[in-house]
């Protein structure tokens, strides 16, 4: 199985000069939690999540007008290509503790977001029968990403 295959595909993107009133509104109107951030030649530069503009916001004296996508976005980027296995991108997942990958090309443009969500709603159960992507894949990529060491 293949990322392409639940890959959330022509997902919506925003610029880094976006602010973070545009930024929100497009998060509450896509039903999303994050967005990549593209530059104009479609290559994504970064990734905004509704976590980084309410911290950025609640430690900023200014109003989400006047702060940009491109001064919050997280600037650790990580990514995975439609072609590769879905197992490689939940190891992704789980060594980054990310639930989101922007999908990319081999030149960086965005064609798709991969959400943890997305993957347990395909995954199964495994009954003896060798499921391509059963739920224990998925838990303990979660596991992953939510533990943190003392």
């Amino acid at each position: 199985m293949t990322v392409h295959q639940l890959m959330t595909k022509a997902p919506k993107a925003c610029s880094p000069d976006a602010n973070l009133a545009e930024v929100t509104e497009q998060l509450w109107t896509a039903g999303c939690g994050a967005l990549p951030v593209v530059d104009c030649a479609g290559k994504v530069i970064g990734i905004i999540t509704d976590r980084d503009i309410c911290i950025a916001l609640g430690t900023r004296n200014a109003p989400a007008s006047e702060v940009t996508a491109g001064q919050v976005m997280s600037g650790k980027l990580y990514a995975c290509h439609p072609d590769d296995e879905i197992h490689a991108a939940l190891l992704t997942m789980r060594e980054h503790k990310v639930r989101r990958l922007p999908v990319v090309t081999d030149d960086g443009k965005l064609v798709g977001m991969l959400c943890a969500s997305d993957v347990l709603i395909h995954a199964r159960h495994d009954d003896g029968g060798g499921a391509e992507l059963s739920y224990e894949n998925i838990v303990n990529t979660l596991r992953g990403i939510y533990c943190h060491p003392c």
